[in-house]
């Protein structure tokens, strides 16, 4: 069975970080782009970060560049999301999805129906 689990929120202050893993199961995460999505109660989802699987280029959303840090360990079968000096407008469901590539990422692509896995989820919250 195919799946990706996130792992990792939970409830943070304003300033702080945390890392989220996306681990793959029945299937090798290094045949895969992973893309991060995130969706806040009231808005359209919106992508966050991507990594290819072939030479492990790396795109950001303009809002996190310098904050957040995507990488992978192909041994883990596992994606991460370092997220540092969170802030309030970071608090939302974060999900991971494999793809083929980052392309769907980059043309900003949300769509559930769009990429062939999506994660449950994991719960951000940024606040004193």
């Amino acid at each position: 069975q195919v799946r990706l689990v996130e792992s990792g929120g939970g409830l943070v202050q304003p300033g702080g970080s945390l890392r989220l893993s996306c681990a793959a199961s029945g299937f090798a995460l290094d045949n895969y782009a992973i893309s991060w999505f995130r969706q806040a109660p009231g808005k359209e989802r919106e992508g966050v970060s991507c990594i290819s699987d072939s030479d492990s280029s790396t795109y950001y959303t303009d809002s996190v560049k310098g904050r957040f840090t995507i990488s992978r360990s192909n041994a883990q079968n596992t994606v991460y999301l370092q997220m540092n000096n969170l802030k309030a407008e970071d608090t939302a469901v974060y999900y991971c999805a494999a793809d083929r590539d980052c392309t769907n990422y980059r043309f900003g692509i949300v769509a559930h129906r769009d990429y062939p896995s999506w994660g449950q989820g994991t719960q951000v919250t940024v606040s004193s």
